[in-house]
C-alpha cells in the first residue's frame, strides 16, 4: 500500500516520517488550490530548480532562494543582470545551475509579458481545468496530456524549464491536481 500511518493519520508514502518539513509541506501546502498569479509562478519556478534534485532539497532551501529572487517578485527578477547571476551563482544557498537562474529570468519577463498583454498567469493556467482542481485516483503519473498542453502553452509564451514531467509535479504542488491518495487524510479535504 502507498500509504504510511503516523499518530493515526494515514498519508500519502512520500513525505519522510523523519522530516518534519516535508511532513508539512505535504499536510498544510501540497495539493491545495494556489490562485495567486505571483504564487503560482513562485512555485513553477521552484520546480524548475527541482529538476533533477529531490523537492525535499528545494524545500530546505526555499526561504534561501526567496531572499536571492527578491520573494520571487517577476518585476525585479525580470531586472536582473549579469551581475546577479553571478551573485546567485556565488550563493551556497540556492542550487546553482547558471542555466536555471537564467531561465528564471527570462520566465519572469515571460511572465510580465502575459501580464503586459492582459492574460492573468492564473487565469490562464487554472482556464486549462476550468478554474476547478482535477481529482485523479489511482496510479499517479509523472507527465499527463494536459501537463504536456500546459507546458507546450508556456513555451510558446517564452517559459523555460517548464517540461510536461516539472508542469505535472508543479500541478500537483498547486492543487491543479489532486494527487493525495485515496486513503490520506488530505484527499478529502482539498
Amino acid at each position: 500500500m502507498n500509504t504510511r500511518t503516523k499518530s493515526k493519520i494515514t498519508r500519502c508514502a512520500w513525505p519522510s516520517a523523519d522530516d518534519p518539513l516535508m511532513l508539512d509541506y505535504h499536510d498544510t501546502e501540497w495539493g491545495v488550490p494556489e490562485y495567486d498569479s505571483r504564487a503560482l509562478w513562485e512555485k513553477l519556478i521552484l520546480d524548475g530548480f527541482q529538476a533533477g534534485l529531490s523537492w525535499a532539497i528545494i524545500l530546505k532551501k526555499r526561504e534561501a532562494f526567496r531572499k536571492a529572487f527578491k520573494n520571487f517578485d517577476p518585476v525585479k527578477v525580470a531586472r536582473f543582470n549579469e551581475g546577479d547571476v553571478a551573485r546567485l551563482l556565488d550563493n551556497a544557498g540556492i542550487v546553482r545551475s547558471r542555466t536555471k537562474i537564467e531561465a528564471t529570468i527570462g520566465n519572469a519577463r515571460a511572465y510580465l509579458a502575459m501580464q503586459k498583454s492582459g492574460e492573468d498567469f492564473s487565469d490562464f493556467v487554472w482556464g486549462f481545468t476550468g478554474g476547478k482542481p482535477i481529482q485523479n485516483s489511482g496510479k499517479i503519473p509523472t507527465e499527463t496530456p494536459l501537463s504536456a498542453e500546459i507546458s507546450k502553452a508556456l513555451k510558446k509564451r517564452g517559459f523555460k524549464f517548464v517540461g510536461p514531467v516539472i508542469v505535472y509535479a508543479w500541478m500537483q504542488a498547486v492543487g491543479i491536481v489532486n494527487d493525495h491518495t485515496d486513503v490520506c487524510f488530505r484527499r478529502k479535504a482539498l
